[in-house]
């Protein structure tokens, strides 16, 4: 099958893991291509194009959004490919138009938005939440499938090194979170409660970068540390003792899969995503916003001592998961 993944973002992140994953993954069995904006393919650590294997050929566009989308459109049309798989905004709008033989798909990372995807084929929904959201007549052609974690293993000294790199001592309690710093995933909230928790001999670690960034680092207390971004995140997952997200929205959360992969307790406030997966979590979800709550699950956590905890991980396998995605195209092109 001739398949072109499409996003048009500049760095690397939860969606983006997510489109680079599923096309190498696809890429093994399949023709597969992707389609990245040319600020993805920069020499930085956090660019998208290094992660992608070189079994899948790349197609750099350049330009604002709107150009960087109308250039993505005349590749696909040009590559002519059986399926075109959307990520996020400006890949979605670039799909609009298509009018060939090509399966125009998305993935809904956030959540449905008319002007991205009424025009859509087919979507691939993350968590059953999102499907209530989509159109009745679409929503016949959507199939919600599960996120997928790589299962990677860290550096055998990645955490006794980055421990050192944050100056936690052995006998240190490491709460950690890590993604993108933006409003929406309630760092201010967690740095109060971390604050308010005042726990012996614990730090926090916020690894990632974002919008809300420099004012969270302006008002933290010391032992709060912001690691910016890490190219090898089961580095960091090995070196926490604890997964903490305060997210005011977190629609599916890759970072809870991969929390649970490193086998720690995840402590995380009621949002979409952790709601989804609550079943799976051994703690209690807190209510969004709840300083005291967070505090509160915090100071207990700490208060129980270094855990390792095994979830049952054979649901997010990564190889399923794609097979699962490529059996759906399969269904919409009639081919089943």
């Amino acid at each position: 099958m001739k398949i072109i993944h499409l996003i048009l973002t500049h760095s690397f992140a939860g969606s983006e893991r997510y489109a680079v994953e599923l096309a190498n993954l696809q890429a093994q069995h399949h023709d597969v291509a992707m389609i990245l904006h040319k600020r993805g393919a920069e020499d930085r650590a956090n660019a998208i194009a290094q992660h992608v294997d070189p079994k899948v050929k790349v197609y750099l566009v350049s330009g604002p959004k709107w150009l960087a989308s109308r250039r993505a459109r005349r590749l696909v049309r040009r590559l002519q490919p059986e399926v075109a798989h959307a990520h996020l905004s400006a890949a979605c709008k670039a799909l609009k138009g298509i009018k060939n033989s090509t399966l125009c798909v998305a993935s809904l990372h956030i959540h449905y938005k008319a002007a991205q995807h009424a025009h859509m084929d087919a979507l691939v929904a993350v968590a059953p939440w999102q499907l209530a959201e989509v159109p009745p007549a679409l929503r016949q052609r959507s199939r919600q499938i599960d996120n997928w974690t790589m299962g990677l293993a860290p550096a055998v000294d990645a955490r006794s090194k980055l421990r050192d790199k944050w100056g936690a001592g052995d006998a240190t309690f490491v709460f950690g979170t890590l993604g993108r710093v933006e409003p929406s995933k309630g760092h201010d909230v967690l740095i109060e409660a971390f604050r308010t928790a005042a726990i012996a001999d614990a730090c926090l670690v916020i690894v990632g970068s974002g919008t809300a960034l420099e004012k969270l680092r302006a008002d933290a207390p010391e032992n709060v540390i912001f690691a910016g971004f890490h190219p090898s995140p089961q580095d960091c997952y090995a070196a926490f003792d604890g997964f903490v997200s305060a997210a005011r929205s977190e629609p599916f959360g890759l970072v809870f899969l991969e929390a649970m992969s490193a086998g720690l307790p995840i402590l995380a406030t009621a949002s979409q995503g952790a709601s989804y997966l609550q079943d799976c979590f051994t703690e209690s979800l807190v209510p969004v916003n709840d300083v005291q709550a967070l505090a509160a699950a915090m100071t207990d956590l700490a208060a129980r001592g270094k855990q390792r905890v095994t979830y049952p991980m054979q649901r997010f396998s990564a190889p399923e998961r794609a097979q699962e995605i490529v059996g759906f195209y399969r269904q919409q092109l009639g081919r089943d």
